[in-house]
């Protein structure tokens, strides 16, 4: 079963999601809360596998409830609610370490797919769409870090097609590679730059002025 604790200061948003969520048979709600400051605690007494939290909320916001979450041991995964699909509060989340954010009117298919997809250990977002949102909301550049030394020619080649937001596919295509093997390249990068998937790529890329 895949545990979900729902974040959100509206309580008729949150039941709806309850309901949504109970009705599949792969996933629970072990738990809600109405801010970020009730999310902490909610976290700890309910080890939820996956967060669904809402931005914008009284009391502590959603954007300062997960940097505390994920600077613990274990944490879950947080996947932030946002009524606005290019918002400089979205892209925040995604640099301190979210699976992604959802609009909230997204379609219900679209929800429960996500919860899945970030529990599997991937991202909601496409490495193409979290490139457009930095375009957007460019945050300071900070100095390259020693590690992207480490990155081969051929690496830093395929890092640089990467943090464009292009696929597997589409890097072959430009540097006559078969898939496996630039799939290959980009395991090697991520561990190398100690990144966890390729939106967290793109956002190193932008942090450091590389993208």
């Amino acid at each position: 079963m895949i545990r979900v604790l729902l974040v959100d200061d509206q309580s008729l948003f949150r039941a709806g999601i309850r309901m949504l969520v109970s009705s599949q048979p792969d996933m629970e709600v072990v738990g809600e809360a109405g801010n970020g400051q009730e999310a902490l605690g909610a976290v700890a007494a309910h080890r939820p596998d996956v967060v669904l939290m809402d931005i914008r909320m009284p009391v502590m916001d959603g954007l300062t409830a997960t940097a505390e979450i994920l600077s613990r041991p274990q944490p879950p995964r947080v996947v932030m609610l946002t009524t606005f699909d290019l918002d400089e509060a979205a892209a925040r989340a995604i640099r301190q370490g979210a699976s992604g954010f959802l609009l909230k009117d997204a379609e219900p298919e679209f929800l429960l797919a996500a919860i899945r997809t970030v529990h599997s250990g991937s991202s909601v977002i496409a490495a193409s769409a979290t490139r457009e949102l930095f375009a957007h909301f460019t945050p300071q550049t900070r100095p390259v870090p020693d590690c992207f030394a480490s990155l081969t020619e051929r690496e830093q080649e395929i890092f640089a097609l990467a943090a464009r937001g292009l696929s597997n596919a589409e890097i072959a295509g430009r540097e006559y590679l078969s898939e496996a093997t630039v799939k290959t390249h980009i395991s090697r990068i991520l561990t190398k730059l100690s990144l966890r998937d390729r939106v967290q790529l793109v956002v190193f890329a932008f942090e450091h002025g590389l993208a």
